[in-house]
């Protein structure tokens, strides 16, 4: 079975997301993050749309609030037929359990529960912010494997994580979870603001079970043959 390359669509209108889906191929072949950015601009109803047209979606909101304002936040989305959406591992057990049981409450009985992934440590995030900013006493391999393990006993189906930690995550987790990877470069594009960045054949390699890619497709001269490349190298 091919992993999933979701291509997270970065734009903040309408006009901008029809251009780049133009570019992409057959929705029943193509995964798609929505982030907040676009989400703010056009709300749940464009959400609904895209779902209906046979994408596969990923909306990544990263919710991140007291549990019974994530469980309403997750009830909602789910009504939307996404596949796979985010909240903060930071946000603790109860928080992660009840995003859960949001999704569940809230899926229709014809669809399925999307995914809940629980978001690690962003990939912005370095060694020397953690330990500076975040005031945490583990280092990052440490730290990551710590919120997996909350992520995956309160309920999670996976987590968003580095492509570099995902070996030491499967050993420390297991592989019945998902390792949904961002941070991905091909060999001949820059890391742009990415701290911690794996090529898709480097993804593979170390088990991720999706990868994430924007600018990469967003930005090329040719998006779909350029998803379709990284795809091949991936799989």
């Amino acid at each position: 079975m091919e992993k999933p390359v979701i291509v997270a669509l970065d734009v903040d209108n309408d006009q901008q997301l029809d251009r780049i889906l133009s570019q992409l191929g057959e929705p029943e072949e193509t995964t798609i993050k929505i982030g907040m950015e676009l989400f703010y601009h056009s709300g749940a109803q464009l959400i609904k749309k895209l779902a209906d047209q046979g994408y596969d979606i990923f909306l990544d909101l990263k919710m991140h609030d007291i549990p019974n304002t994530v469980y309403n936040g997750t009830k909602q989305v789910a009504r939307l037929g996404i596949k796979y959406t985010t909240v903060h591992a930071l946000g603790g057990s109860e928080m992660i359990h009840a995003a859960k049981q949001g999704l569940i409450a809230g899926t229709p009985n014809d669809k399925s529960v999307p995914k809940l992934l629980a978001v690690t440590e962003l990939t912005s995030i370095s060694d020397d912010i953690l330990k500076h900013e975040q005031n945490c006493i583990l280092p990052m391999a440490e730290q990551v494997i710590s919120l997996a393990k909350t992520a995956k006993n309160s309920g999670a189906d996976g987590v968003i994580c580095s492509p570099l930690e995902v070996q030491n995550l499967r050993k420390e987790i297991g592989d019945d979870f998902l390792y949904v990877t961002p941070g991905i470069r091909p060999k001949e594009n820059s890391n742009d603001d990415q701290k911690r960045t794996a090529t898709p054949q480097m993804a593979k390699e170390f088990g991720s079970s999706a990868i994430v890619v924007g600018r990469p497709i967003m930005l090329a001269s040719n998006p779909q043959q350029a998803y379709q490349a990284i795809k091949k190298e991936f799989n």
